[in-house]
């Protein structure tokens, strides 16, 4: 039995004491406390779930579109403004962050690269001797030591200062700026297009049912109290 149930049935025990062995007090505070809790109780229910006939019941699903927008606005200006943004692409100091390229860049395929370069050398003006000299065989065993050392160089450029004052007045453009924020919000609502009204209520209600509790207990004894007050009037 939950805390809301237990308070309503305390309530009730209350109130049926009060009547079968005539005490007014007890009464005054078991039926106020009663409906305190039972009207807290139908508020909390009405907030979740459809009552028929109780205009205004049912507000988490019948308002979800409604929670969905609110839900874009609050991230796109809260968290995506321009402002946020400048945060997040600089340090404390104002400077701009370090952002560590090295998984990319060792990911990248860079066969595509050493194949233009040996194009490229096979036809230059060197390309007839290196064909008398062997060819392409010859260059071959330069394939891993050169991709090693582009990636490593590539690594060096973009863990220093100037690269990163770079990607950072790059990406502060204004049209980037507004490209960047079109795609995240673009991302939103893909991702709260996949929500319904059904998960949200439920989402919704698992997070704060257990302070809702609370609402039927203190509606229970604050009921009780102005039964107290009530009768001593």
């Amino acid at each position: 039995m939950n805390v809301s149930a237990l308070t309503s049935l305390i309530a009730l025990i209350t109130t049926l004491i009060g009547y079968f062995f005539s005490l007014p007090l007890v009464l005054t505070m078991g039926l106020f406390a009663l409906s305190g809790a039972c009207t807290n109780w139908l508020a909390i229910h009405m907030l979740f779930e459809k009552v028929p006939g109780l205009y205004g019941s049912g507000v988490i699903e019948a308002k979800f579109e409604n929670f969905k927008v609110a839900i874009k606005d609050l991230m796109m200006t809260e968290f995506f403004s321009d402002e946020n943004i400048d945060k997040f692409l600089s340090d404390n100091l104002g400077q701009a962050r370090h952002f560590d390229f090295a998984p990319v860049i060792e990911n990248i395929d860079f066969d595509p690269a050493y194949e233009s370069l040996v194009d490229t050398v096979l036809n230059s003006q060197f390309g007839d001797m290196l064909k008398l000299a062997g060819g392409r065989a010859l260059i071959d065993p330069l394939k891993e030591p050169y991709i090693d050392k582009l990636k490593q160089k590539l690594i060096d450029i973009t863990q220093t200062n100037q690269f990163d004052e770079l990607l950072k007045q790059s990406i502060e453009q204004p049209n980037i700026m507004a490209e960047m924020r079109e795609k995240v919000s673009q991302i939103i609502d893909a991702r709260l297009n996949e929500l319904t009204a059904k998960a949200v209520k439920e989402i919704v209600h698992k997070m704060i049912n257990e302070h809702l509790g609370w609402l039927v207990i203190w509606g229970g004894i604050f009921g009780g109290l102005f039964g107290l007050v009530a009768h001593l009037v």
